[in-house]
């Protein structure tokens, strides 16, 4: 009766879906050649973004491509699976509609520790460029062509916008933007010389060393936690296997010495 009634609901949603779930986005803003058709859309794709722009229509919320796509394939997946495991449908629907987000919020953590990780470094980089003798804009330049991670990138960018006639202090002030706040001690220091010429080398060292002290007490705190870590497979893995080497057997020769 369940397999049924989720089966009829699955048919239900995907006929309405077709019928009056919004059609999918075409690509507009890319510049075709003559007689260039455009892409083809995967038909599980367009079926899950208009399932999830029908559920998003429903609930009267605003409509948005990226979510439609999400809830769709949450909503057919947890009809398949129900109509198979039943209870698990849903279950399995909610982490479908989790995990994007999970992945993105991951990728965000990564990022930014690489970010905090080779910050020091560039500091230490624009030391060394400041103190051979370059300028903001030729350190910078250095930067873009040495530094690790991401602010090669960040750095690369307002070099190039530099470069096109837009000025360098204005440039850097859409790295913190970019990057975070971390970096804005960093650029700060650039752009107070660029702009108004202050001194720079020594507040370079001074924040490379700070850089350095905070990576070290964050390096410490992992360290820290490393033993709260340990114990969820110690308790969970090795102490069940050692119970089942060591005390299974004891327990299994006085059960047979009773039995005897």
């Amino acid at each position: 009766m369940t397999a049924a009634l989720a089966a009829a609901w699955a048919g239900l949603v995907l006929v309405a879906a077709r019928r009056w779930g919004p059609s999918p986005a075409r690509p507009r803003a890319r510049a075709l050649n003559p007689g260039e058709a455009p892409p083809a859309e995967p038909p599980g794709r367009r079926l899950s973004r208009a399932v999830g722009g029908l559920a998003l229509r429903l609930a009267r919320r605003p409509a948005d491509p990226a979510a439609a796509a999400r809830l769709g394939r949450a909503v057919l997946v947890a009809a398949a699976v129900t109509t198979v495991a039943g209870p698990l449908g849903p279950a399995l629907g909610a982490v479908v509609w989790a995990w994007p987000a999970l992945g993105a919020r991951r990728r965000r953590r990564r990022e930014h520790g690489a970010l905090l990780r080779h910050l020091p470094e560039v500091a230490d980089l624009l030391v060394l460029a400041v103190g051979a003798g370059l300028t903001v804009p030729l350190a910078v330049a250095a930067l873009a062509r040495r530094a690790p991670g991401p602010l090669a990138g960040a750095f690369g960018h307002a070099h190039e916008q530099a470069a096109l006639g837009r000025r360098l202090a204005d440039a850097l002030d859409d790295i913190p933007a970019r990057l975070g706040d971390d970096v804005r001690p960093l650029v700060a220091a650039l752009v107070a010389s660029d702009r108004y010429g202050a001194p720079l080398l020594d507040g370079l060292v001074r924040l490379s060393c700070e850089l350095r002290a905070d990576r070290r007490r964050r390096a410490e705190e992992a360290a820290r936690r490393v033993p709260v870590k340990m114990l969820f497979p110690l308790v969970f893995c090795t102490l069940p296997a050692f119970a089942l080497l060591t005390v299974a057997p004891l327990l299994a020769g006085a059960f047979r010495s009773l039995r005897l």
